[in-house]
């Protein structure tokens, strides 16, 4: 128990909420370059791996130090899928499954 209070005790609230917004924006540089694979958009595809690759070293090299930190990761994460896909992918404007045929 003492050992759970100390790792609360040691958090840093800047570090916290780095980790929280970078986790956010890992999940929707994922969902961004998820999409762009699909698309088949090498350009926009290696651009954002990029970006999601350095938004994400920050946030393990942050909790790699505080086990804790690794709460605000996961509530970083799905903020960030969830608002991506919320701001991205609007009812109507829906790509067609692959392997459908093309509009007529």
């Amino acid at each position: 128990m003492q050992h759970i209070l100390t790792a609360f005790s040691a958090l840093d609230p800047l570090i916290a909420l780095g980790v929280f917004v970078a986790t956010a924006a890992t999940d929707a540089c994922y969902v961004a370059f998820t999409s762009a694979v699909v698309a088949r958009k090498r350009l926009s595809a290696a651009n954002w791996s990029s970006v999601w690759y350095m938004l994400s070293s920050f946030a393990v090299i942050s909790y790699t130090e505080n086990w804790v930190y690794v709460v605000f990761a996961a509530a970083g994460s799905w903020v960030g899928a969830f608002l991506s896909l919320t701001l991205l992918h609007r009812p109507g404007t829906a790509p067609a499954p692959i392997g459908s045929s093309p509009p007529e």
